[in-house]
């Protein structure tokens, strides 16, 4: 649904195809499509169809389809030099939440099944893990505002693959403030938990299913100021994409994050899915 919504359209319908293998329980399959109830009632969404059948493996696979006015629809494309780079909601907490529960996962491991872990202090960056949401009020409130930004994407795979996405398309350069980065206290509790760099999760995390966009500063004013942060700056192509440290140091910007289809046995860790990204 994500990606509908980062295209400013509204999802409409749905189809999910399921492979169940004979482990899964009807019980099981249940208790997913209460869930899946539970997900097209929050977003207004109708479950039109799809296929179930036998697999060796659970597979599910989910077809969202959405629906905008031609001249509604934003692109990944339109961005221009002098339009401001802003991000809604926060951003590292997907990450945060998926390591608290890879350090528990160990826990249980090394200390059996009497291990009960407190996972009450990250309650909020484990929901951004598990429960992403997305951000459907964002555009809808946008539309009630009369605010159309000239390109749009999703933070799923980290805000420096994405500021790239929209640079790439948009044929601009960028620069990215760390410092004006909006950043959830008990994300930052948990980098320093792991004697970690927040501006790491933030940067390069994913998951978080944020909005990222160019917005003309003329419509700067028309906002919420409580729905969005200014994080940046889109310029000429040949600055290419940059960030500014919080310490004043200005770098380059390298697009790393989540990596699709990374090659298995590649030295990375499974514990540490940014084993490979970096500034």
């Amino acid at each position: 649904m994500s990606d509908v919504v980062a295209m400013n359209a509204e999802p409409r319908y749905a189809t999910i195809v399921v492979g169940i293998p004979a482990k899964i329980s009807v019980e099981m399959m249940e208790a997913f499509y209460r869930g899946v109830r539970r997900a097209c009632e929050k977003y207004g969404l109708v479950l039109v169809g799809g296929d179930t059948t036998a697999a060796h493996a659970l597979c599910i696979s989910v077809t969202v389809v959405g629906e905008a006015r031609m001249e509604d629809v934003i692109f990944r494309r339109g961005a221009r030099p002098g339009d401001l780079l802003c991000v809604s909601g926060d951003l590292g907490a997907a990450y945060a939440g998926l390591k608290i529960l890879l350090e528990q996962r160990r826990a249980l491991k090394e200390k059996g099944a009497d291990y009960q872990p407190d996972l009450e202090p990250y309650r909020y960056v484990i929901q951004r893990q598990l429960l992403p949401e997305a951000r459907l009020d964002v555009i809808r409130d946008w539309r009630d505002r009369g605010v159309r930004p000239r390109a749009l994407i999703d933070v799923s795979d980290g805000l420096a693959s994405e500021v790239h996405h929209l640079c790439r398309h948009s044929n601009c350069g960028a620069i990215v403030y760390a410092s004006a980065i909006p950043v959830a206290l008990e994300t930052r509790e948990v980098a320093d938990h792991f004697a970690e760099d927040v501006d790491t999760y933030a940067l390069f995390g994913g998951e978080d299913y944020e909005l990222l966009f160019a917005l003309p500063p003329e419509q700067l004013e028309l906002l919420d100021p409580t729905s969005f942060n200014v994080i940046g700056e889109f310029l000429p192509a040949g600055q290419g994409v940059q960030v500014q440290t919080p310490e004043g140091a200005i770098i380059p910007l390298e697009p790393a994050g989540y990596q699709h289809f990374r090659e298995e046995n590649n030295g990375s860790s499974e514990d540490d899915p940014l084993s490979e990204g970096g500034l």
